[in-house]
């Protein structure tokens, strides 16, 4: 186990990749997703105000910072249009039914049960970037899921005691960000997409 104040370095690596999605979003050159980024705002704010109730102590710091950065992320997209990814029916659908999870966790009494909720919904927020990810990546700064790989597994490490309340949100957005990483610095999706392309002319 890391010391707590270890979450400090958390918090920084997650301010410096946010830094540089907001820095290409302004430029243009990166297109965040809107109803991605939205629903993470407000959950993040919301799994920060959870665990102030149920005093998980400094890695809530972290938690915070998963919201404000991607609340920050969205406005700096209202200050580019060019910046903004087009938004179809199977992202609002995923918005809807996000939304229909955080309205699900806010009314249940259960707290396993409302927290599964919570983090169902974030997973079924970040669908509409898988996408973008697998089939655009150059339309993504992979600096900012890096960073978040990094900084949730150090704030996980520095749980003094590995509750759900404390794990579960956190180690949700790690398995999150480093399968963004992997999508957008491998370039996999182009690449199958190519291969099948190829195959298809030559058949």
């Amino acid at each position: 186990m890391l010391d707590p104040r270890f979450v400090f370095l958390a918090a920084a690596l997650s301010v410096f990749g946010s830094t540089s999605y907001v820095r290409d979003t302004l430029r243009g050159t990166t297109s965040p997703h809107r109803v991605t980024w939205g629903l993470w705002a407000l959950e993040g704010i919301l799994a920060f105000i959870v665990e102030v109730q149920q005093h998980v102590g400094l890695a809530s710091i972290m938690t915070l910072a998963l919201g404000f950065a991607p609340l920050v992320v969205v406005l700096a997209s209202f200050k580019n249009p060019l910046a903004v990814w087009r938004v179809d029916r199977v992202d609002i659908a995923c918005g809807v039914v996000s939304l229909a999870g955080l309205v699900f966790w806010a009314l249940v009494n259960e707290p396993t049960v409302a927290l599964v909720s919570f983090v169902s919904a974030d997973f079924i927020a970040a669908l509409p970037t898988y996408r973008k990810s697998w089939s655009r990546p150059e339309s993504e700064t992979p600096r900012m899921f890096v960073m978040g790989t990094v900084n949730t597994g150090i704030t996980l490490l520095t749980l003094k005691h590995f509750t759900t309340a404390g794990a579960l949100f956190p180690g949700v957005i790690m398995v999150t960000d480093c399968i963004l990483s992997v999508l957008i610095l491998t370039r996999v999706g182009p690449r199958l997409a190519r291969r099948t392309s190829q195959k298809e002319s030559l058949a």
